[in-house]
């Protein structure tokens, strides 16, 4: 929560943490943090843009590089752009799907997943030890001039969607469909990067929730702006779509890194999926569009799914039965993601 307090989200919690964090990298990295540097995002909440830079001010007096987003990106930005320049960290400040009056600082590190131990408990023991602000970090006057800032934004979008064009295995076909989808960025940034992601998959452009297409950090319309609330939070979705005949709904949290489905039933009642739903959805349908790709290939004891503890263990069961690899995780992105790491090196 953002306020006043050594427990709450303002400048000075945030100062404390970037010079904690730089401390710790410069021990972990020493000259490659020189080189390599740290990319930063925010979202459109209160402070984001703020908190950004006082993080990229402390590193910038520093000499170290800083890839400091210059508008709203989604979260994924930040570990894409972590693996494309090769940057040391990254930071994306943003609270995701909390309420308004919340605010959150995303650490990723160099194999762009966020930290996990020991990182975090070392990270954490570096900002105890660098809790006194230097008098010039207050100041982020210099931050869009500095020698060292760079924007990455207009690489970062390009590239991230030529890359996304490769995972659309339909794209011949997709613009025949007649299937019409609504879809909501919940009052936060996703509007024009789905936009971009509908291109990118040659689909039909969506339907959008007018009343909650701006970033907005007020979240108007919604008590909760965490689109798996569900029917307390698609309200205004599921009416634009059935004012306009679309039978399917996707909704992005404020950040853009999680998504509700919902579909319309014949009967007219919507369907909105859970989580192990979705999942086991997109991973049918990853799994079989691997075999359709790769007709040659007769081991897949080397394609892994990762799923976490917490959910349904139906991947699991096709994997037994299809012959390809897979793996739980404790609960949370984090703990998957640095696992597909490893598992890739």
């Amino acid at each position: 929560k953002m306020g006043a307090g050594y427990t709450m989200m303002n400048n000075l919690t945030i100062i404390q943490t970037a010079q904690g964090f730089l401390a710790y990298l410069k021990e972990k990295f020493g000259q490659e943090l020189n080189k390599h540097g740290i990319i930063i995002g925010f979202d459109a909440r209160y402070n984001s843009n703020t908190f950004a830079k006082l993080t990229a001010n402390i590193f910038l007096r520093d000499n170290i590089p800083v890839y400091l987003f210059g508008q709203i990106t989604p979260t994924p930005f930040v570990p894409y752009g972590i693996l494309k320049y090769k940057c040391c960290a990254g930071v994306m400040v943003t609270a995701s799907h909390n309420p308004k009056e919340d605010n959150g600082y995303k650490v990723y590190f160099n194999n762009g997943s966020q930290i996990i131990p020991p990182h975090d408990e070392k990270i954490a023991k570096s900002i105890l030890d660098n809790l006194e602000p230097k008098e010039d970090s207050w100041d982020i006057s210099l931050v869009d001039t500095h020698p060292l800032r760079i924007d990455p934004f207009d690489q970062v979008y390009k590239a991230y969607f030529d890359d996304l064009k490769q995972l659309s295995f339909n794209r011949a076909n997709n613009s025949n469909t007649s299937l019409k989808i609504t879809y909501t960025a919940m009052h936060g940034v996703g509007h024009e990067f789905s936009k971009e992601s509908f291109k990118s998959f040659n689909l039909n452009p969506f339907i959008p929730v007018i009343e909650q297409i701006y970033p907005d950090p007020e979240f108007p319309t919604v008590k909760f702006p965490n689109p798996e609330e569900g029917k307390s939070s698609l309200n205004l979705a599921i009416k634009t779509a059935n004012e306009n005949e679309s039978t399917l709904i996707i909704a992005n949290d404020p950040d853009a890194d999680r998504l509700a489905i919902a579909e319309k039933l014949p009967g007219g009642e919507w369907k909105i999926f859970n989580g192990n739903e979705t999942a086991s959805l997109l991973g049918w349908w990853l799994w079989h569009n691997y075999k359709a790709t790769n007709p040659d290939e007769n081991d897949f004891s080397n394609v892994y799914m990762l799923y976490s503890t917490v959910s349904s263990h139906i991947l699991k069961s096709i994997a037994a039965v299809e012959g390809f690899s897979c793996e739980d995780t404790l609960t949370g992105f984090k703990w998957m993601g640095n696992r597909a790491h490893d598992l890739l090196s």
